[in-house]
């Protein structure tokens, strides 16, 4: 097989990851030869100050010294790394700070994606394999991070996006800060700026209508997992699985009763989204409502697959 090794790196709200895989762009193959996730928080604090805080740097930075290890270990040419960063650092006035840190840890530019281009890379990511999986197009595909959530549509190609601002951490930060469980009226201010927020994704993306609802990145992937009652994170039972309206409705009503302990004795659940998957799964479920489905299909391919697919030309 004549594959192109690669080294996508995403750098988000709440974690920064990494995927070194050979790609085989004739059969659209993609084999993973190291995938993992680091709980950085970046944007702790931005949407209160504006700034990146300075241990929310060094912890990225410190993740950034590890990977740059893997990449060096796996001899990806650097002509062949790629490292995205989205809505925290494209949010911040001190974003220079985090590219030449970035650029002297690994060499390469971070490049500050646009919410449209992260739309369009993660809407690749997800849907490059669907075709094969039984999965009818067109797809409504959504990327919940922890500062921004992406909306595309589109069959084969993308016929329409939009990047809007809500997400797990964002929502956290503004609205649950300070109770460990929150209160209706907490919730209840939570999910307006949810709905605001869709009203503005509806206006460039029809949220209803599309034959499949395709959702990705991490908070999705944990609500999966623990409707799925599953004794530990597990990417093949996750990939592709379909969760009905009322799962997701129970799970995101579970989390937001339960106190901080509570979320982190669940098996599956990664110890950097226990304060931040309740108001991830309100987004989740709002999304749900709003689109009118009665089933979303879960991928763990997502933003950091279409980055290693756009490496590869």
């Amino acid at each position: 097989m004549s594959h192109t090794r690669v080294a996508a790196i995403d750098c988000g709200t709440n974690s920064i990851r990494l995927l070194i895989a050979d790609l085989d762009p004739a059969s659209g193959e993609i084999a993973d030869l190291d995938r993992r996730m680091l709980i950085v928080r970046l944007g702790q604090d931005v949407d209160r100050t504006g700034r990146l805080a300075p241990e929310a740097l060094e912890r990225t930075f410190a993740a950034c010294r590890e990977y740059a290890a893997v990449i060096a270990e796996h001899g990806v040419d650097p002509a062949h790394t790629r490292f995205v960063a989205t809505s925290a650092s494209r949010d911040a006035q001190n974003s220079a700070d985090f590219t030449k840190g970035v650029r002297e840890i690994l060499g390469v530019e971070p490049e500050v994606v646009s919410g449209d281009e992260e739309a369009q890379l993660s809407f690749t990511g997800a849907t490059k394999e669907l075709t094969g999986a039984a999965v009818a197009a067109p797809y409504l595909v959504f990327d919940l991070g922890g500062g921004s959530t992406e909306f595309v549509l589109g069959a084969g190609e993308v016929d329409a996006a939009r990047s809007v601002d809500i997400g797990c951490v964002r929502l956290t930060e503004r609205h649950f800060a300070g109770q460990e469980v929150p209160s209706a009226e907490r919730i209840a201010a939570a999910r307006a700026d949810i709905e605001a927020a869709l009203d503005l994704a509806a206006e460039a993306v029809p949220l209803t209508g599309a034959a499949s609802l395709v959702g990705l990145a991490g908070t999705v992937t944990t609500v999966a997992a623990i409707a799925l009652e599953l004794p530990a994170y597990d990417s093949a039972l996750i990939h592709h699985a379909r969760l009905t309206v009322d799962q997701v409705r129970a799970v995101t009503e579970r989390l937001l009763g339960a106190t901080h302990a509570e979320r982190a004795a669940i098996p599956v659940m990664h110890p950097g989204r226990v304060d931040v998957i309740a108001a991830g799964a309100l987004v989740l479920l709002s999304i749900m409502e709003r689109a009118g489905a009665a089933e979303l299909v879960v991928s763990e391919h997502d933003i950091l697959d279409g980055i290693a697919w756009s490496i590869a030309g």
